[in-house]
């Protein structure tokens, strides 16, 4: 159902994603809000960390809740607060993922809340 395409004609991936993510026969596909790493009381933890480790588990949970887990993502955006924060996002985004790749998009903005870190969005299918 799921075909990467990282082609020999262009750089390879800086990372763990591939550069296309190519579904066939896909049934359902799940959009996943923007999600930040606030714990269920809605509170954000103080270290990036924890946060990205929270925004992970929201969307595990929110995966769950339709049935799928990490396996079914097939894109995922990342929006950092802190750019310097990138290497921190990529290794608790390998952990999670494991071998899985997904497409990825990260970048660095303003996010609406001073205390948050991160929101990341998401599209699975199965």
């Amino acid at each position: 159902m799921i075909t990467h395409h990282n082609p020999p004609t262009i750089y390879p991936p800086a990372g763990p994603y591939a550069h296309g993510v190519e579904l066939r026969d896909a049934s359902r596909l799940l959009y996943i809000s923007g999600t930040m790493g606030l714990t269920p009381d809605g509170s954000a933890p103080d270290s990036f960390e924890a946060q990205c480790e929270q925004a992970w588990a929201n969307i595990g949970a929110v995966l769950d809740s339709a049935g799928m887990t990490v396996r079914n993502l097939v894109k995922v955006n990342v929006f950092l607060a802190d750019a310097a924060d990138r290497d921190v996002n990529a290794a608790v985004r390998s952990r999670v993922l494991g071998t899985h790749r997904v497409a990825v998009t990260v970048v660095a903005v303003t996010l609406l809340e001073s205390a948050w870190k991160l929101e990341i969005e998401a599209v699975a299918a199965a």
